[in-house]
């Protein structure tokens, strides 16, 4: 029997759960993310609480937790930025190893683009680092694919990522198929 998994937004008092999957994805693959474990670590629980709870309820970024038997297995955030065009993202995905092979990732990109969509996302952008060919791969499997636009890395300068896009199907679209 296979695990089951589901995808929850993120409660307003997960922040101990939020800090357990960051500093996990962290120690994991210290090069997929923006923050060091070192900042994730030396960060005070108080600054978990107050993302988490900003997450639940915000109409603007949130983050969503997978779950596999009830357990914490996985994240994704989404939000939109702030410029006039008010971009959609999905950042900072991360599956633990153990359920990858389940579709969790997928899961995760799915639950947040749904949620962008409902804000009234058109198209849901992600970067994907350069070398990380796994990513790449996995975003462009679920439909993403290059804008043509790139940019270096924030905290490895030497490296560069490329930015993808997925379009959401309008409901005529949906309908068409």
């Amino acid at each position: 029997m296979s695990p089951s998994l589901t995808v929850r937004r993120i409660a307003a008092d997960q922040g101990a759960v939020f800090r357990e999957l960051r500093t996990a994805s962290l120690r994991e693959a210290p090069y997929a993310f923006g923050a060091t474990l070192e900042d994730a670590l030396s960060a005070d629980a108080a600054s978990f609480d107050a993302t988490a709870a900003d997450h639940a309820v915000s109409f603007t970024f949130t983050t969503f937790i997978l779950y596999t038997e009830g357990h914490p297995a996985g994240l994704i955030e989404a939000y939109f930025d702030d410029s006039a065009a008010r971009r959609a993202f999905v950042c900072e995905l991360w599956v633990a190893p153990a359920v990858r092979h389940l579709r969790g990732g997928e899961l995760l990109v799915d639950s947040a683009a749904a949620w962008l969509a409902n804000e009234g996302a058109t198209e849901i952008y992600a970067w994907v680092a350069d070398a990380n060919r796994n990513a790449m791969r996995f975003y462009e499997a679920l439909g993403f694919g290059p804008t043509g636009e790139h940019r270096r890395v924030t905290r490895a300068p030497d490296q560069a990522e490329s930015l993808l896009v997925r379009h959401v199907p309008t409901t005529s679209q949906v309908f068409q198929q």
